[in-house]
């Protein structure tokens, strides 16, 4: 599917559309106006007539499909986003990151009822799509809190601030002041497993959830609604065999992790008699999961001697053992604030909290080095990072002479306050014992040094304008700007231009110039991960290293510096009747992207660099990674109502992305060597340019008839990479089309009972050839856009009261 193939499906589209609606068919009456709030500081719009593309997805949406995370309902819902599944990549297994238009999943600004949402206190540093980001963690929020979830996706730094290069996810919270909905939901795989060495069926994954929401009255018109959801999944294996043990068979657990977790919110609202409103939200999180590291196998001698990293003592596990990485998770949010109308000006004043702690635990593991002495499971450590805003804004509309409608003006500030924190590890976690020949630390996953403990902060303060106005009865244009300072690395200055002209009743055409940028994460400046090696009884080091640190500067790092992007839209939508069509291009250009370097070391002149300091190897993140991406989105939608056959709601969305590098990073003193090293590897770039799909679309339907219904959808993905050093071993996903199918059935319009498939015809991506997988454990990539657990079946029961 390309570019081309995107717009000649919407010619079809429209002229298919256009020539039913003027036919005597009996069509869907016009629905309510979807009123959006994302992109815009001006009086609410409806989807079609904002100056830039926003998806709007209800919760009925969410709730007709059998995913039970919210990143992965949305991933199927809006092909722009996409929610890749690793496994085997450590913290990265439990807090999974999501990404829009193909870019870094930090490049997204995630809002809750359009307060900055913070972020995870995860890095993510391996091998995986997002490497190197510190993202928004979508799974801390329950679909049972939701109302609509709004998706814009065009560039808003300069109305939103840092992070809004690829777009923005609101979150718009549930309310309600009566009713309320509780569901019970079970399911699990059922599926054939196909890998390179071997095949088998699988009954895993059950998961088991239980949410609800309930609307309670606040005074006379107030709301207070609250919801929560419990959750437990058991883990899914889909490694092939070990061909290191005898007879081979499979000794990994490749797959989703194993979590329980348990998650309240609530959101209130409560009118003042003045005229003003107290509002508000809160919310909270435990998740306690669980995912595998590579098997450590026996040999008899020890020390499996093809890795020295997976040392074994055989009188603890006589048969090898798997260490098992837990990640347990809190995360706390709140907002309170005030607004109203102050003279002609609305008013917002708020104040926003949020923390994410992760803690980290390796269990079924050993510290080889201590020989019998050694633990079984350990303390790691673990990661939090917080944050404090607070927002304040006016609003008004001007009445000006020539304008056809009113010119908006809005103005405000936000100052944030943020932290980042390492949290070091149990001495066995990560230490050497007696035995010096052994490796050292937690088998799977070690410890944090005390020497990579941190507790760092930052402050910034931004202020902006926005400006908005309907200029003609057909034209609106509107800018704005935003100006932003950070106590660590600057400031920054982002400007954005658009406008919509209404060509006529139907046809309507839009665009926007804009520029923006993404402040370097705490997490990215400060992440310090090291493991101690002793040569002569001297400690050497070997890790990641902030780029602020003595060891990063010898090798030429600098502090790092803001992203900075410039972003280009065109669009053109057109409504008759029941059918919709929007068709958006774009351009995104970044500058000093962010990357994480590869480990430098293992030559004589790195070596003598690194001497000093007694290190070995380093790694750090750097600026100077320059991309474009280019790419086209279509969303139709039509609307069919019947006398006999009920109403049916057809949907069809594509998007195609591509993203090139434009220049490498490089510093003076990597530059001076000879050969230059490399700090982005063959593999690193095309993690960036071809770990996400270039080519996604999405097929739905959604009928009602009476007390029945179904939802039918079906995702097509192009290719995805996962790369290797020579193109020869890269190894794709193909072209795949997953297939979902739900049925309903309402009794007395209040009890819902659902049954449903995931993935009907049991697709999964190219399996791992057997010579890329030594161990047995990579079964299939873990770049597959749409994971490779296979088919899931469920079933749900949903009462309304």
């Amino acid at each position: 599917m390309s570019k081309s193939f995107i717009a000649s499906t919407a010619l079809v589209l429209s002229l298919t559309a256009f020539t039913a609606t003027a036919q005597d068919v009996t069509t869907a009456d016009e629905t309510v106006t979807e009123v959006v709030v994302t992109g815009s500081r001006a009086a609410p719009r409806s989807r079609l007539t904002s100056l830039a593309p926003v998806d709007v997805i209800k919760s009925d949406s969410l709730n007709r499909q059998g995913s039970t995370e919210l990143a992965q309902a949305l991933s199927t819902l809006a092909p722009a986003l996409t929610f890749p599944r690793p496994s085997a990549t450590d913290g990265t297994d439990n807090v999974r990151p999501a990404t829009l238009r193909g870019l870094s999943p930090d490049q997204t600004l995630v809002l809750v009822n359009g307060k900055r949402r913070h972020t995870s206190a995860l890095v993510n540093i391996n091998g995986s799509v997002g490497r190197g980001s510190a993202a928004v963690d979508l799974n801390t929020i329950p679909t049972a809190a939701l109302g609509t979830i709004e998706i814009l996706r065009d560039g808003a730094s300069a109305q939103y601030g840092s992070d809004a290069i690829a777009g923005v996810v609101n979150l718009r919270l549930r309310e309600a002041r009566d009713g309320g909905n509780v569901t019970a939901s079970f399911g699990q795989y059922y599926t054939e497993v196909e890998t390179a060495r071997q095949s088998r069926d699988a009954r895993d994954g059950q998961t088991y959830v239980v949410s609800g929401w309930k609307g309670l009255p606040l005074g006379e018109d107030g709301f207070l609604t609250v919801s929560g959801e419990l959750k437990k999944r058991r883990p899914t294996s889909r490694g092939d065999n070990d061909p290191r043990v005898t007879p081979a068979s499979v000794t990994s657990r490749y797959g989703d992790p194993a979590v329980e977790d348990a998650t309240l919110f609530a959101n209130a609202g409560l009118p003042l008699d003045n005229g003003f409103e107290l509002y508000g939200n809160a919310g909270y999180q435990k998740r306690e999961s669980e995912s595998a590291a590579f098997f450590r196998p026996n040999n008899g001698t020890g020390v499996y001697a093809a890795s020295a990293a997976a040392a074994n003592i055989a009188s603890i596990y006589p048969n090898g053992f798997l260490p098992l990485i837990g990640v347990d998770t809190q995360d706390y949010s709140a907002t309170g604030g005030i607004r109203g109308n102050w003279g002609d000006w609305a008013t917002d004043l708020s104040l926003t909290y949020g923390r994410n702690e992760l803690d980290y635990t390796t269990s079924n593991s050993v510290n080889a080095s201590y020989g019998t002495n050694s633990k079984r499971s350990f303390n790691d450590g673990g990661l939090a990072y917080d944050q404090i805003v607070l927002n304040g804004s006016i609003a008004k509309p001007f009445d000006v002479n020539g304008l056809h409608g009113p010119l908006n003006l809005a103005l405000g500030i936000e100052a944030r306050h943020e932290s980042f924190e390492i949290k070091a590890g149990e001495e066995q976690s990560y230490a050497r014992g007696p035995i010096t020949a052994a490796p050292l630390g937690a088998q799977g996953f070690g410890g944090f040094l005390p020497a990579n403990a941190v507790d760092v902060n930052r402050d910034s303060i931004g202020a902006y304008i926005d400006l908005e106005a309907e200029v003609t009865e057909k034209l609106t244009v509107g800018g704005a700007a935003r100006a932003e300072k950070y106590s660590d690395f600057g400031s920054n200055l982002s400007g954005k231009l658009s406008a919509r002209y209404a060509l006529n009743d139907i046809f309507a055409v839009r665009g926007s110039v804009s520029t923006g940028f993404r402040a370097p994460s705490l997490q990215q400046q400060y992440f310090t991960a090291t493991s101690t090696n002793f040569t002569g009884g001297v400690p050497f080091e070997t890790g990641t290293f902030p780029a602020t640190s003595a060891v990063a500067q010898a090798l030429g790092a600098n502090d790092l510096e803001a992203e900075t992007s410039t972003n280009y839209a065109l669009g053109f939508v057109a409504k008759k009747g029941p059918f919709e069509l929007t068709i958006d291009g774009y351009q995104i250009e970044i500058e000093d992207r962010i990357a994480l370097s590869e480990n430098l070391g293992g030559r004589a002149d790195i070596t003598a660099l690194l001497a000093p300091y007694n290190v070995t190897q380093a790694r750090f993140f750097t600026n100077g990674l320059d991309t474009t991406t280019t790419g086209i989105d279509l969303v139709a939608a039509y609307r069919l109502s019947t006398e006999s056959y009920g109403h049916y709601d057809f949907t069809f969305s594509a998007t195609s992305a591509n993203t090139t590098i434009d220049k490498l990073p490089t510093n003076g003193t990597l530059t001076a060597l000879t050969p230059q090293p490399v700090l982005l590897n063959r593999i690193r770039q095309y993690i960036i340019t071809n770990g996400t799909p270039e080519n996604r679309a999405s097929l739905g339907l959604d009928w009602t008839g009476g007390a029945w219904g179904v939802t039918a959808r079906a995702n097509y993905y192009g290719d995805a990479y996962e790369p290797a050093a020579t193109p020869a071993d890269d190894i794709t996903t193909g072209n795949k089309t997953i297939l979902d199918l739900e049925g309903r059935y309402t009794f007395a319009e209040k009890t819902t009972v659902t049954l449903g498939v995931n993935n009907l015809l049991d697709t999964y991506p190219t399996a791992t050839p057997a010579y890329l997988n030594s161990t047995g454990t990579l079964g299939f990539t873990r770049f597959s856009p749409f994971g490779f657990n296979g088919r899931y079946v469920y079933a749900r029961v949903s009462h309304n009261f």
